[in-house]
C-alpha cells in the first residue's frame, strides 16, 4: 500500500517539475529568442494577464459560460446517444432503420450545423449546446452500439438461465453492465470532441461570451497575452474535467474490469 502512494506522490511531482522545466524554458524562449511579445508572450506576461483578467471578473464570467454550454450538450448527448445506442445495438431491426440515417448525419461536421444553432436558437447558450451535441452525440452513440453488440451470447444465455426473461431485464443486468467499458470510453471521446466544437462554436459566433468568444476577440485586440491565458485554461480544464470522469469510472463503475474490487 506503501509503494502505491509512493507512486502517486512522485507522479505528481514529476508532472510538477515538468510543467516548471516548461515555464522555464517557455521564459527563455520568448525572451531570448523571439523577443516579441505579439508573436510569443512570455510566461510572465501570461501570468500577469491571468491575474488581471481574473481580477476584472470577465474570465470567470467566460469560465462559467463555456461549462454551463459544455454540460447542455454533453447532458443532452447522453440523454440521446446511449439509449439510442442500446436500442440499435440490442434490436436488429431497428439497427436496420436507425444506422443509414446515422451514417448519413454522422460524417456532417458539427461546425456545419452552426448557420442552423444560430437560427433556430440565436445567440442563446442552446445555440453552442446544439452544437456540442452534435459533436458529442456520435461517439456515444458507437461506443454504447460497439459494447451491446460485443456482449457474449454465452452471458445473455446464463442471464436467461438465472431468471432474465424480458429484454429489460437481460438489459439492465448482463448487457449493460458489460458494455459499460466501451460506454465509459465513447463518452470520453465524446467529451473531447464536445471540448473542442465548444471553442469553435463561441469562436464563430454562437455565442457572444464564453472562453473561445474572449479567445478570438483577444486576437483581435492583438492581446495576445491574454489569448494564451485562455488557451491555457482551456488545456487545464479540459485536463480538469477528463481526470474527473476517469477516476469515477474507474473507482464506482469499472472497479471488477481493472481487478480492484477488494
Amino acid at each position: 500500500m506503501n509503494l502505491r502512494v509512493n507512486t502517486k506522490q512522485q507522479k505528481r511531482l514529476l508532472g510538477i517539475a515538468s510543467f516548471a522545466v516548461v515555464a522555464i524554458l517557455w521564459q527563455a524562449v520568448a525572451d531570448l529568442v523571439v523577443a516579441n511579445p505579439f508573436v510569443l508572450p512570455s510566461f510572465t506576461d501570461v501570468v500577469s494577464a491571468f491575474i488581471a483578467l481574473l481580477g476584472s471578473g470577465r474570465l470567470l464570467a467566460d469560465l462559467i459560460t463555456s461549462l454551463k454550454h459544455f454540460a447542455i450538450g454533453i447532458g443532452a448527448a447522453l440523454l440521446l446517444g446511449v439509449p439510442i445506442g442500446i436500442i440499435m445495438g440490442w434490436f436488429r431491426v431497428a439497427d436496420a432503420i436507425i444506422d443509414p440515417i446515422i451514417e448519413v448525419l454522422r460524417p456532417i461536421p458539427p461546425l456545419a450545423w452552426i448557420p442552423f444553432a444560430i437560427i433556430w436558437f440565436g445567440l442563446t447558450p442552446q445555440a453552442a449546446g446544439f452544437v456540442i451535441f452534435v459533436g458529442a452525440f456520435f461517439p456515444i452513440l458507437i461506443g454504447t452500439y460497439t459494447g451491446f453488440r460485443s456482449v457474449p451470447k454465452i452471458f445473455v444465455e446464463a442471464g436467461k438461465v438465472l431468471g432474465c426473461d424480458t429484454s429489460f431485464e437481460l438489459i439492465r443486468h448482463i448487457a449493460l453492465p458489460s458494455a459499460i467499458p466501451s460506454i465509459a470510453s465513447g463518452i470520453r471521446i465524446s467529451m473531447g470532441v464536445g471540448w473542442m466544437c465548444l471553442v469553435a462554436a463561441e469562436m464563430f459566433g454562437v455565442s457572444d461570451i464564453g472562453l473561445g468568444y474572449a479567445l478570438w476577440q483577444n486576437y483581435y485586440h492583438y492581446a495576445m497575452a491574454n489569448v494564451l491565458v485562455y488557451m491555457l485554461i482551456l488545456g487545464f480544464l479540459g485536463l480538469i474535467i477528463d481526470r474527473i470522469f476517469r477516476n469515477y469510472v474507474d473507482r464506482r463503475l469499472l472497479r471488477w474490469h481493472a481487478g480492484e474490487v477488494a
